[in-house]
């Protein structure tokens, strides 16, 4: 079973830390277990509960009414909620109990409900961007374990995989081209499947190197491929320096090109790096880039 500060719980469920203790105090909402220097640390189910409960508030319901409520009956009225609201925050959180129960068939259900809403492009922009992002927040913490993380993951990329081969091939007679990959060390390509998906729905060319991609060997397919784009993500723990060591080298190695970045560990690159060198903050941002480009 998976143990969470009450600081894991903020970010899970948009309760502040500060209402959650309000909560246990005065409803007994959660009564999370503590350790020798009195830290509070909460369960899989206390999570749950939370989230259903932050659900149920969201939508109207008042927390004295929620406290008397047991796990079962807030997981209905959260079934009977999601069924009737395209809440975006909603659905996040019914995604983020399923990745809990490694429920799939809830999982698949939240998605395919979200797809025949708003179409593919936007469910994957608004609700499985976002997702994922806030899920390898948690990951990266050692909030979650690698098993549910795993679970979602393969998931998403099913399904990512399944949506970038059912596009067209490129029309344009000169089309625009991005090569997409990942450096030595970095084996986490969920978003560069996001974005490889973007790229080809805009009748856009991908080259899609992958993980682990060596500079040398950048170099190399570069020289075959003449692109006027790159486009990486930076996952994995990194230090600082050595995500600014290498977006430099890569601005003074291509200076020609322009180098997308993105990722979570992305906040650590400088702001003041070469112009060639361009941070995606989500992929609502990149579409509106590709639209202008």
């Amino acid at each position: 079973m998976a143990s969470y500060s009450i600081k894991d719980l903020e970010e899970l469920s948009g309760i502040k830390a500060h209402t959650i203790r309000i909560w246990e105090k005065r409803y007994g909402i959660v009564i999370p277990e503590r350790t020798r220097t009195n830290i509070r640390l909460y369960s899989d189910e206390d999570l749950k509960k939370l989230l259903n409960i932050s659900i149920l508030n969201r939508y109207g319901f008042k927390i004295s009414q929620l406290a008397k409520l047991e796990q079962d009956e807030l997981k209905e009225k959260v079934i009977h909620i999601s069924r009737e609201t395209s809440n975006t925050a909603i659905q996040i959180e019914n995604l983020i109990i399923s990745m809990l129960e490694l429920d799939e068939w809830k999982f698949d259900k939240i998605l395919a409900d979200s797809i025949i809403r708003i179409g593919f492009e936007e469910t994957l922009v608004e609700l499985m961007y976002p997702f994922f992002k806030k899920i390898g927040l948690l990951w990266q913490t050692g909030s979650i374990n690698p098993a549910q993380e795993h679970f979602v993951s393969n998931l998403l990329r099913q399904k990512l995989i399944v949506a970038i081969d059912g596009q067209q091939p490129v029309t344009k007679v000169k089309p625009l081209s991005f090569i997409l990959f990942l450096h030595e060390n970095e084996l986490h390509e969920l978003g560069l499947l996001f974005y490889s998906y973007l790229l080809k729905k805009n009748d856009i060319k991908v080259i899609y190197i992958g993980q682990a991609v060596p500079f040398k060997d950048l170099e190399n397919i570069s020289e075959v491929w003449n692109t006027q784009y790159f486009l990486t993500s930076f996952t994995t723990g990194i230090t600082e320096k050595a995500i600014n060591d290498y977006l430099l080298r890569m601005s003074e190695t291509f200076p020609e090109q322009t180098i997308f970045y993105t990722g979570n560990q992305a906040c650590k690159a400088d702001k003041n790096l070469p112009g060639n060198l361009v941070k995606i903050e989500s992929a609502k941002q990149f579409q509106e880039i590709l639209a202008k480009l």
